[in-house]
């Protein structure tokens, strides 16, 4: 599907075959070495020598003219002597086939190859540069051919930038016999020239000076830079291949320096700065307010205790309130919402049954949308919006080109340290090979790569073979498998790996030659040492040693330490079939390699499915931690809601059978919050799973521990039935309920809002939950309550109710925990010395939190999602470690550009007239500076690729004259005829109609030894042909990423890549954009920052807006309760630094659960404060917490704690970090600032208390004879 290194087939090939030679030097006019051809060479039998020749050059037969106006127009003039005849010109285009086909993109270059081949094949002065030094008969066996240094070096300089596009790498590396960084201007002739690399028949010894040498003087013709275009109106060669076309080389612009202040962070020093001055005015403050307190009587609450004052409690007329319009709407909003609770609360608790009975209905009416509950597990739908740039990015590239392909990989390495030395025949540096490079390691190796080759699986019954599955590029043709592994060097065959060419005194050469050979020109069919044996895999393609190989230095891949086998797989957008046999393939791969044992091999593996099999085992093997920790909360919750009075009354006054109600209402609220939104067709995640029962048992336990501590501590009234004193607390209690909880449904449906799909799934799920949570608290467990007191009233056993004790005298006391809130913890809290510190110590802890929020890094380890016992580790780990490769990256031309004229063209090529800013030269020049813009290679063009392959003097593009179907370049008939004819017009571009007419042909072409430029395995999926077959829809163009490692390189490498496509889509103007298989992953994390201050601060406005109204327009009660909260939420980023956690969706749907829970702690506290008529703000607060901190702590911190301690215990990393941590902070930081801060804060600047409020408090218990003491 052209997503691996594409395959780039056949090698360049060497050309040379041919002719050459020479014969004695006459003395004298200029003569001929040779002049036609002879026998067959013996070493290759299709060619032949030429024949010995020491007369004057023969004129040309007028068969040839064509030809050597064609080849070597230099030698085209006059009566056309020369030194060769039409046969050798022959051979000589033949020979000649492939370099033209690689080298030909740069028209200096080629022109430059071209004479060094003409001069020496047909030059009529062949004498004065050419020495004949052997014969056999007639024929010419050795020459030596003199060439001018300066001619050697130009012609090397004009070439060796030239781009091989298919292959993403230099055409020196496949025409020089070793990696174009090895290639020099001598060494290239040499090898051209060299008996033993398979395509010269015989021997041709170049000289290189540029002085006249043993009588001879040296080739030194006219070259060509290739910066300049030629005499026959060819222009320069692209930038993309000659360097000093493209101007100063591209530098990239240095990294921001750190924001720093006197050295150090700015930030740190920012808020240290800051912290110091708050404290010094804080500071003061006190101070000033303690001078003026010892020096003052009347507190501030004067006016109420004053009975003279028309607002004291003793005052004669109560009536009488100066209050303002704002506070009277708040009170008749407060007292409108007791009627209703009240009346509310007393029919639950007179009609039970029926409230219980339309409960039961209703949640099993919404949860039986769980019969339609679906389960996404699919990563893109949990982490990319449909919506996303990155995920129809992704839906395009898979409707046009096919999805991205499955794989499986192994990485293999050695304990064993007995590395190898190669000494090679031809004298030469010794070359150490590393252990894992040693015969018998490659050898096991190969053994395990054909067990894996033999693997059987079954799927519905039938066979499945990795043949069945996987990527075979030139199908049906050859129906290899793509295996991408250097035994593939060796043709995946221990023969070949064993094969050896030499005498009983020296081995000539053997898989240490062909290794390094290989890894040099990966294309190759046939190496340059004795044994000939091709490097092309057998399916077709090339395998790049920076893909199979790990661990080594540079291109020294002797060093490497590591192997890495890839099996590329067919993956299938629509075909469950097909997919269906991948998976269940990729199943039994995964068995064999748990089982596999090699005591000298360490492998780790990996395949499509595995992430997605660890993480469902991961959810399976946590269940029974969740269950333990949420079995640890209901045992806490059942006991601790009941009041033991005394030992004789345990069974009595215990509330196990109400707790265990409660808790099955808050089951039952996130059952029918699922089956709601299941009717609707919304998929469930892990994290709505895992997260919204923990987040609704911290709101619902909360509210049930008040409603339950509430009626235990209050005392019914006079002439009181139990239905109103139920219903007269949940009119007292309800308001505060309900603005928790209504605060929390709309943050969490505001935070819907979210284009992430985890986070907007997450949020509908909790924020129905929460609501229908309240709903059943409030009727239900109401009823259930009443039900419960009756049973208490009537001595009767809990659960056992049928048992009943003997009457016995009932005492009403305090619990332990309410005891110790109000006499011990709320006065030392507010005491005058200890409020100070406190506020000193959060302040402290919101400056250094505030400090380090931009340094909490952005992302999510991989590795966090595995199990901490998983295979997969291991591999993540060596995945990092060995691999120098990152993943493939596509830059897609969306369809509508018109490839047909030559501004279409050049706008997208990189060869000879391409624009300067063009697709390919842009990516070209972004791989110039790959440690910046993550671009590891030159782009591979079919493009370009098309444009060699359809040139005139190329046999690649041949058509059958009679029927006009495409005739391969191996085909050897003579009714084939060129494509395009050798005409200046035929040699430019092909354009409109002849440009479509062709490129089918290019497209179902496979590379062969005669033209290596068949598009077939490498492009054939790289371009959409539309309207049958008539116009170029969509395309693209591969190169790879440089290795990614962690979190932020893959953002950093998705970002470098937009802004590239941006860049080339700015140039082309037509879109253009960049597609790897990671993006959609990644994608969140560019926009995380933003998204996560969106959602929260949406979240706080919605608390705000809800508690300002529900706290009956307590305007400033509501801003302080969404600054505590906003600190917890700072806090809670602290934390993340300070415990490594770092930013994503998995962490972000915490914080928005912490914002639900925060509300818990922190509302509660502010209303009990705002409805308190104590004489002062340092009272009304201490009974605030003595009343509601109880019972927050209790209802939220208690049953948290135990729970939380438990998932310590987890298997699962990603439940330790992400949920034991974060949920531990969220319940420590919560407790703190609920039941420390926020009454300090309340005693300082909490708002006055209202006076209409503190009225119609008077007039209700007018006349009562109890004094009131908020039982709240």
């Amino acid at each position: 599907m052209g997503l691996l290194p594409h395959t780039s087939p056949v090698p360049w090939f060497l050309l040379l075959t041919l002719f050459y030679v020479g014969q004695f030097r006459s003395v004298g006019a200029d003569h001929c070495v040779w002049y036609g051809e002879c026998d067959p060479t013996p070493k290759l039998p299709d060619k032949k020598y030429n024949c010995n020749y020491t007369g004057p050059p023969q004129p040309l037969h007028p068969e040839g003219y064509e030809l050597l106006a064609e080849l070597c127009p230099g030698l085209d003039y006059g009566d056309r002597a020369i030194c060769c005849n039409v046969d050798q010109l022959r051979t000589l285009k033949g020979s000649l086939q492939l370099p033209l086909q690689f080298l030909s993109r740069c028209p200096a270059c080629y022109f430059n190859l071209m004479t060094l081949f003409c001069e020496l094949t047909c030059s009529p002065h062949q004498s004065q540069f050419m020495n004949t030094t052997s014969f056999s008969g007639k024929n010419v066996v050795e020459v030596q051919y003199y060439i001018g240094q300066r001619f050697t070096d130009a012609m090397y300089n004009a070439c060796k930038d030239v781009q091989a596009p298919s292959s993403n790498v230099k055409a020196l590396s496949l025409l020089c016999g070793k990696d174009a960084s090895q290639c020099n201007a001598t060494n290239w002739i040499q090898y051209l020239f060299d008996i033993n690399n398979g395509q010269t028949p015989f021997s041709i010894v170049p000289k290189f000076s540029d002085t006249p040498l043993a009588g001879f003087n040296p080739m030194n013709n006219r070259t060509f830079n290739c910066t300049e275009g030629l005499e026959d109106g060819s222009g320069p060669c692209s930038c993309q291949d000659c360097t000093p076309a493209c101007g100063p080389t591209p530098v990239p612009p240095p990294l921001p320096p750190p924001w720093t202040i006197l050295g150090m962070d700015a930030m740190v020093v920012i808020m240290w700065v800051s912290y110091m001055g708050f404290l010094l005015v804080f500071v003061g403050l006190v101070v000033g307010a303690w001078c003026y307190k010892k020096r003052t009587i009347m507190s501030e609450y004067g006016p109420i205790l004053d009975s003279n004052s028309p607002l004291s409690l003793n005052s004669s007329d109560p009536d009488q309130v100066n209050a303002s319009c704002c506070e009277r709407l708040g009170e008749r909003f407060e007292n409108a919402m007791r009627v209703v609770f009240s009346s509310w609360g007393s029919f639950c608790v007179r009609y039970p049954l029926l409230v219980i009975l339309g409960s039961i209905i209703l949640v099993a009416v919404s949860s039986g949308g769980l019969v339609y509950m679906r389960i996404t597990t699919d990563p893109v739908e949990l982490w990319s919006s449909p919506s996303s740039q990155a995920r129809k990015e992704k839906d395009y590239f898979d409707s046009h080109f096919g999805p991205f392909f499955r794989t499986a990989q192994l990485i293999i390495t050695t304990p064993l340290n007995i590395p190898d030395v190669y000494k090679p025949y031809i004298p030469g540096p010794d070359v150490p090979f590393n252990t894992i490079l040693t015969k018998d390691i490659l050898h096991q190796v190969l053994d395990l790569q054909l067990d894996i080759e033999n693997i059987v699986a079954t799927f519905e019954g039938q066979n499945v073979t990795l043949k069945d599955i996987c990527l075979a590029p030139l199908a049906p043709y050859n129906n290899n498998c793509t295996i991408l592994s250097v035994l593939n060097y060796f043709q995946n065959s221990h023969e070949a790996l064993d094969r050896t060419v030499g005498d009983e005194f020296y081995v000539y050469a053997d898989y240490h030659s062909h290794f390094l050979y290989c890894v040099s020109a990966p294309a190759s069919l046939n190496d340059t040492t004795p044994l000939h044996d091709p490097c092309l895999g057998t399916f077709g393609g090339p395998v790049f040693p920076w893909l199979a190989l790990g661990g080594y230095d540079g291109t020294n891949y002797n060093n490497a330490t590591a192997l890495v086998i890839t099996f590329p797989l067919n993956n299938y957008k629509d075909d469950d079939v097909h997919k269906g046999k991948a998976m269940a393939w990729e199943k039994e791969f995964i068995r064999f390699m748990k089982n596999y044992r090699q005591p000298n091999l360490t492998v780790s593996f990996s395949s499509e499915r595995s992430i997605e099999d660890e993480i469902d085992r991961e959810s399976n093997s946590d269940i029974s931690t969740i269950i333990l920790s949420y079995a640890i909360m209901f045992v806490y919750i059942s006991l601790a809601l009941g009041h033991i009075e005394s030992c004789r009354r345990v069974l009595v006054d215990s509330k196990i059978s109400l707790g265990i109600a409660g808790i099955l209402i808050v089951l039952s609220s996130v059952a029918s919050s699922l089956g709601l939104f299941s009717y609707f067709g919304v998929p469930l995640t892990l994290i709505v799973i895992e997260v919204i029962p923990f987040l609704v048992l911290a709101v619902g336990v909360d509210n049930i521990f008040i409603i339950v501590q509430t009626y235990q501590r209050d005392e019914r009234m006079p002439q009181e039935e139990l239905h109103q004193q139920i219903g007269r607390i949940l009119g007292d209690v309800a308001p505060s309920m309900f603005l928790s909880s209504f605060s929390e449904t709309v943050a969490f449906f505001l935070g819907a809002l979210s284009n992430m799909p985890a986070v907007r799934t997450f949020s509908l799920f909790a924020g129905l939950a929460v609501f229908i949570d309240f709903l059943l608290q409030i009727s239900c467990f109401v009823s259930l309550l009443g039900l419960d007191a009756k049973r208490q009233e009537g001595n009767r056993l809990d659960i056992l109710c049928c048992v009943k004790l003997s009457e016995g005298q009932e005492t009403k006391t305090d619990g332990c925990l309410f005891r110790f809130f109000k006499k011990v913890y709320a006065p030392f809290v507010l005491k005058e010395w200890v409020r100070p510190v406190i506020v000193a110590v959060f302040v402290g802890m919101l400056s250094f939190s505030v400090a380090v929020v931009n340094k909490v890094e952005v992302g999510l380890d991989q590795k966090l999602s595995m199990p901490d016992d998983s295979y997969v580790l291991d591999y993540f780990k060596n995945l990092s470690e060995y691999l120098h490769t990152g993943a493939p990256v596509y830059f897609v031309v969306e369809d509508g550009l018109d490839y047909r004229s030559l501004e279409g063209q050049n706008a997208v090529c990189g060869g000879v007239g391409c624009n300067n800013n063009s697709l390919v030269q842009q990516v070209y020049t972004a791989s110039q500076i790959s440690n910046y813009t993550t671009i590891g290679f030159t782009p591979s063009s079919w493009l370009d690729d098309y444009f060699d392959w359809v040139k005139p003097q190329s046999t690649c593009c041949r058509y059958y004259n009679s029927t006009g179907a495409f005739c391969n370049a191996s085909v050897v008939d003579p009714s084939c005829v060129h494509c395009r004819d050798m005409t200046p017009e035929g040699k430019k571009r092909p354009t409109g109609d002849e440009f479509m007419h062709f490129l089918p042909m290019f497209l179902s072409d496979n590379p062969n030894p005669k033209c290596g430029k068949g598009g077939h395995a490498a492009y054939a999926s790289a371009v959409d042909l539309v309207n049958n077959n008539t116009d170029v829809g969509a395309s693209y163009f591969m190169t790879y990423h440089t290795i990614l490692k962690e979190s932020p390189d893959y953002i950093n490498a998705l970002k470098m890549a937009r802004t590239l496509a941006q860049n080339i889509s700015a140039a082309m103007n037509h879109t253009v954009f960049a597609y790897s298989v990671f993006y959609v992953f990644y994608e969140q994390y560019l926009t995380i920052t933003y998204d996560t201050a969106l959602n929260l601060c949406v979240s706080l406005v919605a608390i705000f807006v809800v508690t300002t109204v529900l706290l009956g327009f307590e305007l400033w009660s509501a801003v302080l309760v969404s600054c505590t909260i906003a600190m917890i939420l700072v806090n809670m980023f602290g934390v993340m630094w300070l415990w490594s956690i770092s930013l994503n969706a998995v962490s972000l749907v915490n914080l928005v659960m912490s914002i639900g829970i925060s509300v818990e702690f922190c509302s509660h506290i502010v209303r009990a404060f705002t409805i308190s008529i104590r004489s002062n703000r340092v009272e009304r607060a201490e009974e605030a917490l003595a009343h509601m901190g109880s019972s927050v702590f209790s209802g939220i911190t208690l049953t948290k704690f135990g729970g939380i301690l438990i998932l310590a215990l987890s298997k699962s990393q990603i439940f330790q970090v992400f949920y034991f941590r974060m949920y531990l902070a969220i319940v420590l930081l919560g407790a703190a600032h609920g039941l420390i801060f926020l009454p300090v804060l309340l005693s300082y600047i909490g708002p006055s208390a209202n006076k209409a409020k503190v009225a119609a408090f008077n007039r209700r218990f007018a006349g009562t004879e109890r004094e009131h003491l908020l039982n709240y």
